[in-house]
């Protein structure tokens, strides 16, 4: 069984007692010994979150255990905006976005070459 927890914790501290427990949860669901609340409940793939992979495809994976491999992505959630308009919306923000990189570059050049830092061409 893969597990790609990256979506539920962060790469180093959980966020919260309820994610660790949610992939604890799905662990002993696949191993078909659920404890508590959830010893009912029986194992399932969610896509984007866990799946059961056979010896076979891991096998023809070359044995790569890198669980995205397996699991797969979420289905994306329709945030309501059209995709036109969201692309619009998007490309305007990331001109603005280059704008200002190129202004704080400019800044960042002046600064350097009023300590005597900046050579052109180098």
């Amino acid at each position: 069984m893969c597990i790609d927890a990256s979506v539920v914790i962060a790469l180093v501290v959980p966020e919260t007692l309820e994610e660790i427990a949610r992939i604890a949860q799905t662990y002993h669901a696949w191993r078909g010994n659920a404890v508590g609340a959830h010893r009912d409940a029986p194992y399932r793939d969610i896509p984007g979150f866990c799946r059961s992979a056979t010896l076979d495809e891991i096998r023809k994976h070359g044995y790569a255990l890198t669980p995205g491999r397996y699991v797969g992505a979420a289905a994306a959630e329709d945030d309501g905006e059209p995709f036109a308009e969201k692309m619009s919306r998007l490309t305007a923000q990331l001109r603005a976005q280059q704008a200002e990189a190129a202004r704080l570059d400019a800044a960042i050049i002046a600064n350097l070459k009023a300590l005597g830092f900046w050579e052109e061409g180098t």
